[in-house]
C-alpha cells in the first residue's frame, strides 16, 4: 500500500504543513485502531485516509483523518494533500467531492493551486478566563467560539509581533477549548503579502502547534473579512515551517486555497 507525505499550503518541500496520505482500494475504511495507530507512526499532525465511493453519489471519496492521537472531524492541509495526490496521480480530474465526518467538501484543482470548499465556521464572542492569558503569555483583545466543527477558540492578540512572540504553555491550553487556540493579530505591514497572522496550538490531539492549519482559516477568514471589509483575504500562518492560505468567504462556505508539494513516496508495509 503507497503512503505519501505531502506538503501543504506552501510551493516548496519542507515548508507548510506535512501530510500522510494513503489511498486505499477497498470499499470501506479499515478497523480504526489500525487507522490510528497508522497515524501515529506517521506522527504528523494528520494523516488523511480516503477510499472511492460508487459512482453517482454526492461524493466521490470517504475522507478521515486522524492525529497522532485521535479523529478529528474537519482537516484543511491534508484535505488539500489528498487532492494534490489524486490529481497526481490521475485519480482524480477538476473538481473531486468528499463525505466527511464534517460534511461534503470539494477539492478543485487548477492552474494557481487547489481550492477547497470548507463550511464556514461560526463565531460567538465570548469572554476568555484569566488563566487563557496566563497559558498564552499575552493580553487577549477578544475571544470566539468557532462551533462545534472545529471546536476550536480564536483569539485576538494585541499585534504580529506577539503572535510570532508566543511561547505559551500548551499544556494549560488544553483546558480552555474543545481541540484548541488560534491566536491571530492583522498583518503589521500594509505592503505584506497577507492580510493577518496566525499560529495554532492543540495539545489536547496531541499538537502542540500545528504549521498550517486550512481548518482554522474557516474562522479566520469571516473574522477577518468583517473587520477589513473584504471577502477575500491571505492568512500567514507564522509557524517554524510557515505557510500562506488563501481565503473566500462566500456565506456559509469559505474557500481555501493552497500549492501543495510530494516529499515522499513509498511503501506501507503493515496491512490492515
Amino acid at each position: 500500500m503507497r503512503i505519501r507525505i505531502v506538503d501543504a499550503f506552501t510551493d516548496r518541500p519542507f515548508a507548510g504543513n506535512p501530510a500522510g496520505v494513503l489511498l486505499l482500494d477497498s470499499a470501506g475504511f479499515p478497523d480504526d485502531a489500525w487507522l490510528q495507530q497508522v497515524a501515529a507512526e506517521v506522527n504528523l499532525s494528520e494523516t488523511a485516509f480516503a477510499h472511492p465511493l460508487p459512482p453517482g453519489g454526492d461524493a466521490d471519496f470517504a475522507l478521515r483523518w486522524f492525529t497522532p492521537a485521535t479523529e478529528v472531524d474537519m482537516c484543511g492541509h491534508a484535505t488539500l494533500a489528498t487532492a494534490h495526490v489524486l490529481h497526481g496521480t490521475g485519480a482524480a480530474d477538476g473538481t473531486v467531492r468528499f463525505a466527511a465526518r464534517c460534511g461534503i467538501l470539494s477539492a478543485t484543482a487548477h492552474d494557481d493551486g487547489i481550492t477547497l470548499d470548507f463550511p464556514t465556521s461560526p463565531l460567538v464572542p465570548v469572554t476568555a478566563p484569566g488563566a487563557l492569558a496566563d497559558a498564552l503569555g499575552a493580553r487577549i483583545v477578544s475571544a470566539h467560539d468557532t462551533g462545534e466543527h472545529i471546536g476550536d477558540l480564536l483569539v485576538e492578540l494585541d499585534d504580529e509581533r506577539t503572535v510570532r512572540a508566543l511561547e505559551p504553555d500548551t499544556a494549560a491550553l488544553a483546558a480552555h477549548s474543545e481541540r484548541g487556540i488560534i491566536a491571530t493579530a492583522p498583518a503589521e505591514d500594509p505592503a505584506s503579502p497577507y492580510d493577518f497572522v496566525s499560529r495554532c496550538f492543540f495539545p489536547r490531539v496531541g499538537i502542540d502547534e500545528d504549521p498550517v492549519t486550512g481548518s482554522a482559516h474557516t474562522a479566520l477568514a469571516p473574522f477577518w473579512s468583517a473587520r477589513l471589509g473584504r471577502t477575500e483575504l491571505t492568512g500567514l500562518q507564522a509557524s517554524a515551517r510557515g505557510g500562506l492560505v488563501r481565503t473566500a468567504v462566500r456565506g456559509e462556505r469559505t474557500l481555501l486555497t493552497g500549492r501543495a508539494v510530494t516529499v515522499i513516496d513509498g511503501e506501507l508495509l503493515t496491512s490492515p
